[in-house]
């Protein structure tokens, strides 16, 4: 076991690190405005290349939240995936920024909603920023 004195050591991952990390993992979460404020909501998630792909329903705040008065438009939003030891104090974090729009239909979707139900819209994250941390022991 780390004694309390045993500082992590803070270090900036490359994009090329941040998506490999994503890539082994297969939930994140989302962060968008629900037009009350901030919310972020959990999701299964797929990577299509550097995209971030998820389902949502169409009655869903999420979805709604994406809604925009023009057609084809993007929405900004935030997407974080992270994996924390508590024990150790070591993990990683990776946050991608950027425009979401809705996927056209019969456009492939490279993940399966865990939760029942119909998950009709799917969303395509195109990052223009992808930042990550990592926190590894001395």
């Amino acid at each position: 076991m780390r004694q309390p004195t045993d500082h992590s050591v803070l270090e900036e991952l490359d994009r090329a690190e941040c998506l490999r990390l994503i890539a082994e993992v297969s939930v994140g979460r989302v962060g968008f405005d629900d037009g009350q404020g901030p919310a972020v909501t959990p999701v299964n998630f797929g990577l299509d290349g550097d995209t971030v792909v998820f389902s949502t329903t169409l009655s869903g705040r999420l979805n709604r939240s994406l809604d925009t008065l023009f057609t084809d438009a993007d929405v900004r939003i935030a997407f974080e995936v992270d994996r924390i030891d508590e024990r150790t104090h070591t993990g990683w974090s990776v946050l991608l920024r950027g425009g979401a729009r809705r996927m056209p239909e019969g456009e492939p979707v490279p993940v399966e909603p865990w939760p029942d139900g119909e998950r009709e819209a799917h969303i395509r994250l195109t990052p223009t920023e992808i930042t990550g941390r990592r926190l590894r022991s001395p």
